[in-house]
């Protein structure tokens, strides 16, 4: 096994200290981690810190406030890069300015590394790749999960609910002005975004506004084997009606709410960023995702499983993305990646055999 030598890094050193004592009780051998003292906004000492790293992984929220600094420094430094972030407007911003940036050192910088979006980008290549070969594909997403989100999860979705409108607005502008993000040349589409009722799931499905079928459409664009004309769609499957009603009611008035700062003033005390589930609610959490295919004649519906979505199994895909870009064999790649460009196979057989999820076609 090769042996990995790694850091934690963050504004307080206390805190920092509070985490290494903490992990030093589960592994031992934690007790010697070097611990950073930094702050994104230090450019010199970020630059100095990221010169030295192979790989960094960044846990930072609201990316679109805080996450540009670390990118830049690691295009820049030609190092390799990880988030969590399910943020429409960070990634677009980021591509934009530091794409071909991150071509020419050789930088991968990999989003939404955790929930958003491996289950999803992965589980449509892991079915892409049970598919005919340049036929037309259609396949379809639908979303099971329980489990407790955290404090900074909340506070990222509202902050993004509530900077919708400018997103739209500045992605429309760029388009206009000839200055499409990378791969936007290429035609990928959308089934049809309506709520139904999914016989084969047995349950409704509602469009799901996420960051996830822009992932996988990205790397629709950039894959060849997605084949010559390809649509995706991405749903919650909700099995009562009582629930599909009031969740559509609770939804609508959370994204009104955010657009106005004393409603996003209230929506963002409902939960402190530090907040997060406890171990039972944890042990608790579990995911489905079920996707429904068809090509070339070949139906096919596969699932994507696991454990707790916002924590247990979000830090198991983070830290088996990094891994996987620090020590695995993948193809030669730069710039602002989606994990199926990046990662591909090799982080689907990480995360079968070390982070208990699975990847598996279902009999019809």
């Amino acid at each position: 096994m090769q042996k990995l030598n790694w850091a934690l890094a963050g504004r307080s050193k206390a805190k920092l200290q509070s985490v290494r004592k903490r992990l030093a009780g589960i592994t031992p051998a934690c007790a010697e981690l070097d611990l950073l003292e930094i702050d994104v906004n230090h450019e010199d000492k970020l630059k100095s810190i990221v010169e030295q790293a192979r790989v960094v992984i960044t846990t930072v929220g609201p990316y679109i406030h805080y996450g540009e600094p670390l990118v830049k420094a690691c295009a820049q430094a030609g190092t390799d890069y990880v988030d969590l972030t399910g943020e429409p407007e960070f990634v677009d911003l980021i591509l934009e300015k530091y794409d071909d940036l991150a071509r020419k050192s050789g930088a991968r910088i990999v989003n939404c590394c955790g929930f958003d979006s491996i289950p999803h980008d992965l589980g449509v290549l892991f079915t892409v790749d049970q598919l005919p070969k340049d036929k037309p594909i259609r396949i379809e997403g639908f979303v099971r999960a329980g489990g407790t989100f955290s404090g900074g999860t909340w506070h990222s979705a509202i902050h993004a609910m509530s900077r919708m409108r400018e997103h739209n607005r500045k992605r429309k502008q760029r388009q206009a002005g000839g200055k499409p993000i990378a791969g936007e040349d290429r035609k990928v589409g959308s089934t049809a975004m309506k709520i139904h009722k999914g016989s084969k799931i047995g349950a409704w499905a509602v469009p799901m506004p996420t960051i996830d079928p822009e992932v996988i459409k990205r790397s629709a664009r950039a894959l060849k084997k997605y084949g010559p004309d390809f649509k995706y769609g991405h749903f919650m499957a909700i099995k009562r009606t009582t629930t599909l009603a009031v969740g559509g009611v609770a939804m609508g008035a959370i994204v009104a709410g955010a657009q106005f700062a004393p409603t996003r003033k209230l929506l963002l005390s409902v939960r402190d960023q530090g907040d997060g589930p406890t171990a039972e609610q944890r042990a608790k959490g579990w995911f489905k995702v079920r996707f429904l295919a068809e090509s070339g004649g070949v139906n096919l519906q596969t699932q994507v499983s696991g454990g707790d979505p916002g924590y247990g199994d979000t830090a198991k895909m983070l830290g088996e993305s990094a891994l996987c870009l620090a020590v695995d064999k993948l193809p030669k790649t730069g710039g602002i990646l989606t994990p199926a460009v990046a990662l591909g196979k090799p982080l689907i057989k990480r995360l079968q055999a070390n982070a208990g999820m699975r990847f598996e076609v279902l009999e019809d």
